[in-house]
């Protein structure tokens, strides 16, 4: 562990020791071993979260990182080059992208890059375009699968999305995923127009804000509980949108169920409590250790994968 997380660390140690006693047990870390690996994932999370605030919106980016015909393309920063130009749609078009395709380990975000750069073809799949012309990208889509789909060429779905295809037609495909998300902003309505729609249905609190937005956007094709909750804790990062997450949105999980299992219940297979149980034993585990809902789904799901000795994950 870092040297300035250590403070913060016996923090939250002792604080889960005082939720254990007085709350709720948490036997999945009272072996000693398991706990400090916990800790360890808990603090990886927390810096990717922080990596947003710290490591994007407080530095002056290159301007390369929003051109697709750079090498240096980065959706996420390039959405945060956009909304300091003003560039509010297309900002969140970019963090479509980004969760759609993911970053792969190895090969970035090549794929993100090539579909957004139109194969470097001189033109944008934008957010302009796209939201004119949804069915002539579904078009494009098909006559450069093969291309876009050819092994060796770097182009891999990231992790959270390696099931994912990119087939122009098929109800899950990339084709569909796109015509379904510029259809959920519904033009010309505006991403903005979208937040105030939902601000008008339950109000300003980020939590139940987010919680709307989660639910709607089951219309987007391939889009299910990871890739929303990837999508709207992003916007809420980069300040884009007003929403943050309030619970730990376990429904239709898998790795963070497993930890919320493992960690509440003792096993990862363990019976004894229903989702909607255990999502909000997570919810008051958070509050009482003063961390976020993102931060405990996001180590929770690396924890429980390896809960005995700390692995890293990149990707």
């Amino acid at each position: 562990m870092r040297p300035k997380d250590q403070a913060e660390a016996a923090r939250i140690n002792a604080a889960l020791t005082s939720f254990h006693n007085t709350k709720r047990p948490l036997p999945g870390i009272q072996d000693a071993a398991r706990r400090a690996v916990f800790l360890e994932q808990l603090f990886e999370s927390i810096h990717r979260v922080r990596y947003i605030t710290r490591g994007v919106l407080e530095r002056e980016l290159d301007v390369r990182r929003a051109n697709p015909a750079s090498d240096l393309f980065d959706p996420i920063k390039g959405a945060a080059i956009r909304a300091k130009q003003g560039q509010h749609d297309e900002a969140c078009w970019l963090v479509f992208l980004s969760v759609h395709f993911g970053r792969h380990r190895w090969h970035g975000w090549q794929y993100a890059r090539d579909v957004y750069g139109a194969l470097g073809n001189g033109s944008r799949w934008d957010w302009v375009r796209i939201r004119t012309e949804p069915e002539a990208f579904r078009r494009w889509l098909a006559a450069n699968q093969g291309t876009l789909g050819q092994k060796g060429s770097g182009r891999i779905f990231g992790s959270h999305r390696k099931y994912q295809s990119i087939d122009a037609m098929k109800p899950n495909g990339t084709g569909s995923a796109f015509v379904s998300y510029v259809n959920w902003v519904h033009p010309p309505r505006t991403h903005a127009g979208l937040m105030e729609n939902a601000v008008d249905q339950v109000g300003n609190d980020p939590r139940e804000l987010f919680g709307l937005l989660y639910q709607n956007m089951d219309s987007v094709a391939s889009f299910g509980r990871t890739a929303k909750f990837d999508y709207l804790t992003m916007l809420g990062k980069l300040g884009l949108a007003p929403i943050t997450p309030g619970s730990p949105y376990l429904g239709g999980a898998t790795g963070p169920l497993r930890g919320a299992k493992l960690l509440l219940l003792g096993g990862t297979t363990a019976t004894g409590a229903s989702t909607s149980q255990l999502d909000d034993w997570v919810v008051k585990l958070g509050a009482a250790i003063g961390v976020g809902m993102q931060e405990l789904e996001d180590s929770l799901c690396n924890w429980q994968k390896t809960p005995d000795v700390l692995e890293r994950f990149r990707g």
